[in-house]
């Protein structure tokens, strides 16, 4: 299944891109996992999730990890993020990914270390089985962050 014409953008600055990078690093040549909560101001608060299958080629969100995330993301009223790496394919929804996306609202990103001097992170929406990419722009300070005074 190929991704349709980009549908929108995902904004991330260069510090949450490095963490996603870092953390997909962290655990090579397993497939790391977790969420983003999408706060107001456009900043991002991170929970890294072990994924309790430590898998190379999927990943299973540990359960009560998710659910303390999920709970906090709730309460604070955040949107949705869920990432995951692939480690030796590239960043695209698997048949596994796209059979279990349950979050409609939700982006989900995969981070690829199939180039590990050049990672990249993709972005897309999966609902009802259809992917549907996002483009991804990123900016070197933090999304919320004041322009700087000349």
């Amino acid at each position: 299944m190929n991704a349709a014409a980009p549908v929108g953008s995902f904004c991330l600055d260069r510090v949450t891109w490095d963490r996603l990078v870092e953390h997909a690093r962290s655990d090579h040549p397993y497939e790391v996992c977790g969420l983003l909560g999408l706060r107001p101001d456009g900043g991002f608060e991170h929970y890294l999730v072990p994924n309790a299958e430590r898998s190379m080629t999927y990943y299973v969100m540990e359960p009560r990890a998710l659910l303390r995330a999920m709970r906090e993301i709730e309460d604070h009223g955040y949107g949705l993020a869920i990432y995951h790496s692939h480690t030796h394919t590239d960043a695209y929804p698997s048949q596994t990914d796209i059979q279990l996306a349950a979050y409609p609202d939700a982006t989900y990103l995969i981070v690829t270390l199939q180039d590990w001097d050049r990672p990249d992170i993709r972005a897309f929406t999966i609902v009802d089985g259809e992917v549907r990419e996002k483009l991804v722009v990123v900016r070197d300070r933090p999304v919320h962050a004041p322009d700087p005074v000349a």
